[in-house]
């Protein structure tokens, strides 16, 4: 039988799509489990986006649709982010995608050589890692521990791009953390960044609509104008709207870079579905009250579960403001016995593991991002499983000896 290509050995499956299918198993097995597990907004976008899909399918053409993306939908996308204070784009700095990680998996094509180097900060979203070694670019990783509430220093940046990286790849609200970087350390880090012109920055800011506490978001562009010519900006339609089975995503950055993207997509994916490209539309220029409403929502359960948290001897966990996850370092529980099971815990897989089995909480262990003393908590469930959930959390902890 002919071997496989080199580059399928580098690619994992998704560590979080394990757990999550853990836990349906052992759902459909009649288990009592609550998931805390996969990154999902669970709710629906507003009725507008799906009166659009269905007035685009009464008038279908069943033709492929733009490499880039139609003008009304690069348009609205253009309007959207110049709410956020990212304006002077157009279209010939816009692309679309089939979702956010496949616009990245495009990005890493058209901006890294073999053996190139990418720099990003610990703790990651999975898909970094993974798509930096399917492409084989080296991996600088930059430790972010709960001490420094899991952000980037400038120093740290600073020593970084003095190892002249090809690209620096930043995620600001934090998938896992869930942390939000302020104006100021915003600021201090493009600082940092003018000083080294050939890197390449990717600012993977998916959940920019989704922060907490009037903290606001903010983006290395508007901290210093000179970057726009290197800075690429990313979002989606997927934890803002309640649409993550859509798949659109878009990227928005250097015109040569767009075209780039636009080439890999006219030989990756064509389009994104014109239907689809419909609904989206509708989502960015439609009434904003669904994710405003959840944005609120989800703050609110950041409270209850932070208040859950800071009841826990021993557990560290900066608080979050932004997206939907917290990210409790839980080493403490390293080296105890879980009493009534009689498990050892000396390692955040364990200790996930331990918990799915004694108390039917599905957690994702912080080692798939790069910290394996943590694990991350996404408090999307159903409101009414939250609490009980947190109870279960807090009781697991109160049986360790």
């Amino acid at each position: 039988m002919p071997r496989l290509a080199s580059r399928t050995g580098r690619a994992k499956p998704s560590a979080i799509m394990q757990v999550a299918e853990k836990a349906k198993r052992l759902k459909a097995e009649g288990r009592d489990i609550i998931s805390f597990s996969i990154g999902v907004p669970n709710f629906l976008p507003g009725e507008h986006v799906y009166a659009a899909a269905a007035e685009a399918l009464k008038h279908d053409s069943g033709q492929y649709g733009s490499n880039r993306g139609p003008d009304a939908l690069l348009d609205a996308f253009l309007a959207h982010m110049a709410e956020v204070g990212l304006t002077g784009y157009t279209r010939a700095n816009v692309a679309t995608g089939i979702g956010a990680k496949q616009v990245i998996f495009n990005l890493a094509e058209a901006l890294l050589d073999e053996g190139d180097t990418i720099v990003f900060p610990t703790p990651y979203w999975t898909s970094y890692l993974d798509i930096a070694e399917i492409v084989n670019a080296k991996v600088d990783l930059l430790p972010c521990g709960p001490s420094q509430d899991y952000k980037l220093t400038p120093q740290q940046l600073d020593e970084a791009l003095a190892r002249k990286p090809r690209v620096f790849l930043f995620n600001n609200p934090s998938n896992p953390t869930g942390m939000v970087y302020s104006k100021d350390e915003i600021s201090a880090l493009a600082d940092v960044l003018v000083k080294y012109p050939d890197t390449w920055v990717i600012t993977d800011d998916i959940y920019n609509r989704m922060v907490f506490d009037g903290i606001g978001y903010h983006n290395f562009v508007q901290a210093r104008p000179e970057l726009r010519d290197r800075v690429i900006f990313i979002d989606s339609l997927s934890k803002t709207y309640g649409m993550p089975g859509w798949r659109v995503g878009f990227m928005a950055g250097p015109e040569e870079v767009a075209k780039a993207v636009v080439t890999l997509n006219s030989n990756h994916i064509t389009s994104v579905p014109e239907i689809t490209n419909a609904a989206a539309t509708a989502a960015l220029s439609g009434p904003q009250d669904v994710p405003q409403q959840k944005c609120a929502e989800f703050q609110a359960k950041r409270d209850q579960v932070m208040a859950v948290m800071d009841s826990i001897p021993g557990v560290v966990c900066p608080k979050p403001q932004g997206a939907f996850y917290v990210f409790p370092d839980i080493s403490c529980a390293f080296g105890r016995t879980h009493g009534p099971s009689g498990t050892k815990i000396e390692s955040d897989v364990d200790f996930c593991n331990a918990l799915l089995e004694a108390k039917g909480v599905a957690c994702v262990p912080g080692s798939a991002f790069g910290e394996p003393r943590a694990l991350r908590i996404s408090y999307t469930c159903p409101t009414p499983q939250l609490q009980p959930g947190l109870e279960r959390f807090r009781e697991f902890f109160a049986e360790l000896v």
